[in-house]
Parts: C-alpha cells; sequence; structure tokens
C-alpha cells in the first residue's frame, strides 16, 4: 500500500526537491519532512494543503483518495476541471458530453491505426 509518507516523496522528487529545499519551502526542517515522508509523523490539515500546493498535487492524492496523480500535478488541467466544476449542470453536461465523444473519436484512431 502507497502511503501518505511515500506519495509526499514520490511528488517531492518528481519536483526535483531535495527534503531541504522542501523544507525551506514549508518553513520548517528538513526533519520534519523526513518524518513526513517515513509515516513517522501526520501534519495538520493545513500544513498537507501547503504540501499539496507546492508539490503541485491535492490532498486527496496525497491521502491516497485519489490513485492518478499526473492529471492533478498539470496545472492547466486541474484549472479546467475545477473551472467546469463551477458551471451550471446543463452546461457542464455539455461540456462532458463533448469531451467523451472526442475522447472517442481518438480511441477509434488509435484503434484502427494499430491495424
Amino acid at each position: 500500500m502507497v502511503t501518505f509518507g511515500k506519495r509526499v516523496r514520490e511528488c517531492r522528487e518528481a519536483k526535483n526537491l531535495s527534503q531541504q529545499e522542501l523544507a525551506k519551502l514549508m518553513t520548517t526542517s528538513y526533519t520534519v519532512i523526513g518524518k513526513y515522508e517515513r509515516d513517522e509523523m501526520i501534519p495538520s490539515i493545513e500544513v498537507a494543503k501547503k504540501l499539496a500546493r507546492l508539490l503541485d498535487t491535492t490532498v486527496g492524492y496525497l491521502l491516497g483518495e485519489a490513485s492518478d496523480s499526473d492529471i492533478f500535478k498539470d496545472p492547466v488541467m486541474l484549472q479546467r476541471f475545477n473551472e467546469i466544476s463551477t458551471l451550471p449542470e446543463e452546461d457542464k453536461h455539455c461540456i462532458l458530453y463533448t469531451i467523451d465523444a472526442l475522447l472517442q473519436n481518438v480511441r477509434t484512431k488509435k484503434a484502427f491505426a494499430n491495424k
């Protein structure tokens, strides 16, 4: 099972940050970051939110509630999803219907390209 600490470490390394660099951004010590990564210490909600923001992910991903971190690490995609989520239901439905159709088109192209 992937733990909170392992996800923090994975995201930190994906951003090419050392524990010291992340600690500086968090205004804490690198030993605290190490304890988070070894699951020896659990951060407060506010600290987890700050970690997620600095690591370009979500608290949900760090907690293991979301399994795909890549889409949430892309700030452009995250911004688009956030924007869509604020729209009225009818508009959301239309946009998602269009996205589904475009994705189906891409899947069809891939299927025929592989033959």
